[in-house]
């Protein structure tokens, strides 16, 4: 590694070192004019300095502040995009997004989604985006923060008179007596600052902490970006969906079926049911429908005890039982059931008969119900008949004229069938829904829809979020690295004494102007005058 070697003492300092750290000499010699750069008190940063192998090109770019910047820039306005439309969380959860985006915002909605934007937030790059600029914050800390801390913590008391001569605020000062120098002395420690005296040099000092603010914002900073990316762990963070019938138990998504939840019942009340809700009257009217008042899930969790091999039948044991209401969940192992949303009256099953077409009385050949949860293929009568079940459109919809379905839950089901006897030669196949009864040619037989059952769908959030006191902490400690740095300041005062003058030069990292009112309070009952801001003079 080169050195610079100080032309007073004889110090060898880093390279990139402007100010000796032995005796505070300033190294760049061809600029004594000009004022010291008190930044880091001269001292060398690594990516300054080296430039050479592969990894110092990359610890210097990500050291870079314009990288920094330009990767908070770029995040800020992925960010923005992703607000233009809701993100896919937010839409209904039985719609495929992109149908959702190119309905309902047309063209830009269908970009929107192509380009991955419905999926901002959990995005590969978007989390790479996240974690470069955490790699950022943290090189930058350690590329200056180590620098800067050794300087403070091993700053000579003794600096070298051109290294005081090159502080914005300077006074060489001949005409004094020493009670002036001690009552000087008494007035900064009056000040709160801390006197530090070597070979009757002085140093005084006070709010060093608050040069620190800046790498306590970059804690606080990678703490909080830790926290969001640990939320793509599955033990940290669970954001999911399930819809569970009533009388039906289902597994909680993400627990890997170790718990379960069954709903009970549902319940829904609505405004205008009760006098009470009179005071609603003139609102209600402007609605085209009922308006949800309360709704709850009577449910109970159970947890898989089953300890044979995997893939063996559940054996569920109650944990817990209760009401999921709007805002109060039911919670289990850091878990929490919020109740989302509902589905009234969803159908259950249907009755059909087999009947001839030509009977007016239409007295039934054979009758099955189709469980719509789970409907079967096939049905065979003892009597020969034999009905298949050839489709099945849970929520069907006519796209040009074609039968299909735009969700998985039985809202409006439509069937195809064929329907096979001891009379009829091949097959006879009809499509049926409700209000739709549509043979496929001049059939002897017909199907008829006799009976049907509805029951309530409940939609549940299923919660967990451990990265939450992860966020708090790296808040607070950024709260506290703003307040740190901005409501105190790094001042500091050297006296250097000689034989007929002594030199008073005056640094602080902000707020120049409250140094010159605490100067003219600490040069009281003094001969010294004000320190002269060498600045404004190299300026005139």
């Amino acid at each position: 590694m080169n050195t610079i070697k100080c032309s007073t003492c004889g110090h060898q300092n880093k390279e990139g070192t402007t100010i000796c750290e032995k005796c505070g000499n300033p190294l760049d010699s061809d600029q004594q004019s000009t004022l010291l750069n008190m930044r880091y008190d001269g001292s060398a940063i690594r990516s300054k300095t080296k430039n050479r192998s592969i990894v110092d090109k990359i610890w210097n770019f990500f050291s870079s502040v314009k990288v920094g910047v330009t990767l908070i820039a770029i995040t800020l306005v992925a960010s923005a995009l992703g607000t233009i439309y809701p993100q896919q969380m937010y839409i209904p959860q039985n719609i495929d997004p992109a149908v959702h985006y190119r309905d309902q915002y047309g063209l830009t909605g269908q970009i929107y989604y192509q380009l991955g934007f419905h999926n901002l937030y959990s995005s590969w790059w978007y989390m790479i985006l996240v974690a470069l600029i955490g790699i950022s914050i943290f090189i930058v800390s350690i590329d200056r923060g180590f620098p800067l801390y050794k300087a403070l913590k091993n700053q000579a008391i003794k600096r070298h008179p051109n290294f005081l001569k090159r502080q914005k605020f300077f006074g060489e000062y001949q005409d004094y007596q020493e009670k002036d120098k001690n009552r000087f002395i008494d007035n900064l420690k009056k000040q709160r600052y801390k006197i530090t005296e070597k070979d009757g040099h002085i140093l005084a000092e006070k709010g060093r902490f608050s040069r620190w603010g800046p790498y306590v914002n970059h804690l606080g900073l990678i703490i909080f970006l830790l926290g969001t990316l640990f939320r793509f762990i599955p033990f940290m963070y669970v954001d999911d969906f399930v819809w569970v019938r009533e009388g039906e138990t289902q597994v909680i998504p993400s627990t890997h079926q170790q718990y379960y939840i069954k709903n009970e019942e549902f319940i829904l009340e609505t405004y205008g049911n009760d006098g009470e809700d009179a005071i609603f009257k003139d609102a209600l009217q402007n609605t085209s429908g009922p308006v949800p008042k309360h709704f709850e899930t009577k449910a109970i969790i159970y947890e898989d005890v089953t300890k044979d091999v995997i893939g063996s039948e559940p054996e569920l044991k109650e944990v817990k039982r209760g009401e999921i209401i709007v805002n109060e969940p039911m919670k289990i192992n850091d878990l929490a059931l919020y109740q989302d949303s509902y589905q009234l009256n969803e159908f259950q099953t249907m009755s059909f008969k087999l009947h001839r077409t030509a009977d007016e009385e239409e007295e039934a050949i054979v009758e099955f119900t189709v469980d719509l949860t789970d409907p079967k293929s096939e049905y065979v009568f003892d009597n020969g008949y034999r009905i298949e079940l050839n489709r099945y459109y849970p929520e069907y919809e006519l796209d040009n004229g074609k039968p299909r379905s735009i969700s998985n839950y039985p809202r409006n089901p439509g069937f195809v069938f064929f329907v096979y006897g001891p009379d009829i030669e091949e097959r006879e196949a009809s499509f049926l829904a409700i209000g739709h009864n549509i043979p496929s040619g001049d059939n002897q037989y017909k199907l008829s829809l006799t009976d049907f059952s509805v029951r309530d769908v409940t939609g549940l959030k299923v919660r967990k979020d451990l990265t939450l006191p992860i966020l708090g902490l790296g808040a607070f400690i950024f709260m506290i690295g703003v307040i740190q740095g901005m409501y105190w300041q790094h001042r500091r005062i050297w006296i250097h004494p000689g034989e007929e003058r002594i030199y008073i030069a005056c640094h602080t990292n902000k707020n120049w102007y409250g140094l010159t009112k605490e100067f003219e309070k600490v040069i009281t009952g003094t001969s010294f005058t004000m320190v002269q801001d060498q600045e404004k003079k190299n300026d005139a």
